[in-house]
């Protein structure tokens, strides 16, 4: 009888255990895109950062000790292919003294690893071999845009930036400042730093967040929805909506100023503004597969010639395998 019992007992445990690790399946790659365009916003503007799209593979790292799941280091590699895209004032510019901020692209492969660990201390190192000018191929990808979507003809890339190849650093730091004894809100500060020919920038912000929220090292905040172990306080489906005003100091960007080590940097570049400050805001939504998340961002200008302010929208869609 008491083996009876114990054999159920068992078999009762090795169920439940094998219900709740499908219930909670962890998926190790990650395969999306970001997607930004001012077209979001349904204003009928096409200026300044028109565009940009980047399509990223991600994949959670091995971990020595991943058994203890109150105590870790995730570690998660991705690599990006992305183009960055700006117009002046607008997209059809026929006269050089209608461009108030220089037509170029940025287009670029990228590598980077990204540390995550328990104390919610996120570090994240990029790499990236890029180019500007006409070799980024911005007059050819906006075409394809306007053509697929009906929009107006493309004119302006004549006066665009010089080519110049482009080697960039990048590291971004997150740290989690409060979050509430529900676990409803939560207060961290994004520190980003670039350095290269193409991009030179600090910036530091706040990013607020309220909702159903996930841990900063397995979070959309974080892109960090992969692992290959079970990570503590971790739930199936994350929503929240968060705000982030963040200022920039400005040293160097190409798409302004052209190519740093240029003598002949294009037919009309600008001097950047030292400071730009921009707000987010929107929503993040994870569960099982898939992540998407949609804000708004709304820009100072980045040089003093600029007519407007900027403003565009941002599109994020994973899956995870």
């Amino acid at each position: 009888m008491h083996f009876t019992l114990r054999l159920i007992l068992s078999s009762s445990l090795i169920i439940l255990s094998l219900s709740a690790s499908s219930q909670t399946k962890l998926y190790q790659n990650e395969l999306g895109f970001r997607s930004e365009n001012d077209s979001y916003l349904a204003t009928g503007q096409d200026r300044y950062y028109t565009n940009g799209l980047f399509i990223t593979f991600k994949r959670s790292a091995k971990t020595k000790n991943y058994i203890d799941s109150l105590k870790f280091t995730k570690k998660i590699w991705s690599a990006t292919i992305g183009q960055y895209m700006y117009n002046a004032q607008s997209g059809q510019i026929t006269n050089i003294n209608n461009v108030d901020r220089p037509f170029a692209a940025y287009l670029y492969g990228g590598f980077a690893l990204q540390y995550l660990n328990n104390k919610e201390h996120i570090k994240k190192f990029e790499l990236q071999v890029g180019t500007i000018g006409s070799d980024a191929l911005g007059l050819e990808a906006q075409e394809i845009i306007h053509k697929t979507f009906g929009f107006y003809d493309i004119k302006g890339w004549e006066y665009q930036v010089k080519n110049e190849i482009g080697f960039n650093a990048k590291a971004d730091f997150l740290y989690l400042l409060h979050r509430n004894a529900n676990k409803k809100v939560d207060f961290s500060i994004p520190i980003e730093a670039r350095l290269g020919n193409t991009f030179t920038s600090l910036s530091a912000g706040i990013l607020f967040r309220t909702g159903n929220l996930n841990p900063l090292y397995h979070s959309v905040a974080t892109q960090s929805n992969v692992s290959n172990f079970k990570e503590a306080g971790v739930a199936e489906k994350e929503f929240y909506f968060f705000l982030k005003p963040q200022l920039q100091l400005v040293a160097y960007d190409a798409t302004i100023s052209g190519g740093l080590f240029r003598d002949d940097k294009g037919p009309i570049i600008f001097k950047t503004n030292p400071l730009v400050f921009s707000q987010e805001l929107g929503l993040a939504y994870a569960k099982k597969r898939w992540t998407v998340d949609f804000s708004v961002i709304f820009k100072t200008k980045e040089e003093s010639s600029m007519i407007f302010a900027h403003q565009y929208g941002s599109l994020d869609l994973f899956y995870r395998f």
